[in-house]
């Protein structure tokens, strides 16, 4: 569900016409919708509510610090990927020991910012990884929770891109390892292991994969428990789907209740690190028709939003709904192409499209972009990224400005040799 509709033929985000915020923003433009973020969250959060767990909001889904606030006034935490997500959650006064941290590849420097910070939890993911937290551990003198991100090989039977918890996928340590690699955690003086965690991809249509994950892992847990190790969390990572088209996805009642009856006699925290199914429906990028090219057995319609705005389609081929920000239920419709400005053929948002006929100047909405749109965005062809709006009832917030040409040359410099 979200809080997109049509009153007297106009497009609405909860009380604010689409319309009053292209006359302040111009186009392209995220908008994103409070009471959507809200009402996920916490829809989310009563499916859980029968035991002891933490929701902390996957920021790599969308990572502005607006967004972000809003789960942190809800009660929620924080998984990063980064020294760059750490740095925006702190920003964003999510408490540190709500923060968990993934990821194969943390520098020594992000380490180092994750233990001075003391957040929550850092999941490892290699046997490199946990030999570099020892070394800085101790360098530090700071005692550093630690968790096992464990690869379960389990097909989530996802895109493959989105993939994680199968055996050729770069994420996690399979079992025996991690088994070794907890009972070496006894060698280093600051090394504290108090969870254990797994994540096995991302837009999962069904309960069952993260059924045989949860599984595995409380059987972990049992192991771990029987050697001495105090095991306070279990980490399921995030990965449930939405529904773009026409896909099914579970209600998160549904996978609560799953979940739920295979852990209550556990007595551990559960930690779920939701994204898409909390943001995915919240936000919707609206672009302007440019120009409409007929091509023989072809119809383009051309706008000023591009792959590097929104590259969901480009990459994954993914399907997003998009409508025109005034209601023209009633008129004829067409089967076109909506494609971008950019010098790639990949750039396009539908093809073979079925919708009302459009005309030069109008505006759509390209709906469900509220994950993986801006956060995934780009410069590509020295395009100046979009602004993003937050709408709570009927007033707008834009948290985060369009980006100027300037603003491409952050950074940048010409040697002194090729000055003119």
């Amino acid at each position: 569900m979200h809080y997109f509709e049509y009153r007297e033929n106009q497009l609405y985000c909860e009380s604010v016409p689409i319309k009053k915020i292209i006359e302040k923003t111009k186009t392209p433009v995220y908008v994103y919708s409070y009471k959507t973020l809200e009402r996920h969250y916490q829809v989310f959060d009563r499916a859980f509510k029968k035991i002891s767990h933490l929701i902390c909001y996957s920021c790599k889904a969308n990572s502005n610090i607006g967004i972000i606030s809003v789960f942190r006034n809800l009660g929620g935490g924080a998984d990063i990927v980064s020294g760059g997500e750490l740095y925006r959650a702190l920003k964003a006064n999510i408490p540190a020991d709500k923060i968990v941290y993934s990821g194969v590849g943390k520098t020594e420097e992000e380490l180092k910012s994750a233990i001075n910070a003391d957040i929550l939890m850092i999941n490892i993911e290699s046997e490199g990884e946990l030999d570099a937290i020892a070394r800085i551990s101790s360098k530090l003198k700071r005692q550093v929770r630690i968790s096992i991100r464990v690869n379960p090989q389990i097909d989530p039977k996802t895109h493959p891109y989105i993939t994680t918890g199968l055996k050729k996928n770069k994420f996690g340590i399979l079992w025996e390892d991690a088994l070794r690699l907890y009972k070496k955690m006894k060698d280093y003086g600051y090394l504290k292991p108090v969870g254990i965690s797994s994540h096995i991809g991302s837009q999962i249509l069904e309960v069952s994969p993260f059924l045989e994950a949860v599984k595995s892992l409380k059987d972990m847990v049992y192991e771990l428990k029987s050697l001495g190790l105090e095991i306070k969390y279990f980490d399921i990572g995030g990965g449930l789907g939405i529904t773009y088209k026409d896909e099914k996805a579970p209600h998160p009642e549904e996978y609560g209740d799953a979940i739920i009856n295979e852990i209550k006699d556990l007595d551990v925290t559960l930690i779920l690190e939701p994204g898409r199914v909390i943001v995915g429906n919240s936000g919707i990028l609206v672009t302007k028709v440019l120009y409409i090219k007929e091509v023989p057995e072809k119809t383009f319609i051309i706008v000023d939003a591009a792959m590097n705005d929104l590259i969901r389609p480009s990459l994954y081929g993914a399907y997003h709904e998009i409508a025109p920000i005034i209601d023209k239920k009633d008129y004829k419709s067409k089967k076109v192409d909506i494609v971008g400005p950019i010098c790639e053929s990949g750039d396009f948002f539908a093809k073979d499209r079925v919708l009302p006929e459009l005309e030069a100047g109008e505006f759509i909405a390209i709906y469900g972009a509220g994950a993986y749109g801006f956060s995934m965005s780009s410069n590509y062809n020295s395009r100046p990224r979009p602004p993003e709006v937050l709408v709570k009832d009927d007033k707008f917030f834009i948290i985060r400005k369009r980006e100027t040409k300037m603003d491409l040359l952050k950074g940048e410099s010409i040697p002194d040799f090729l000055r003119v």
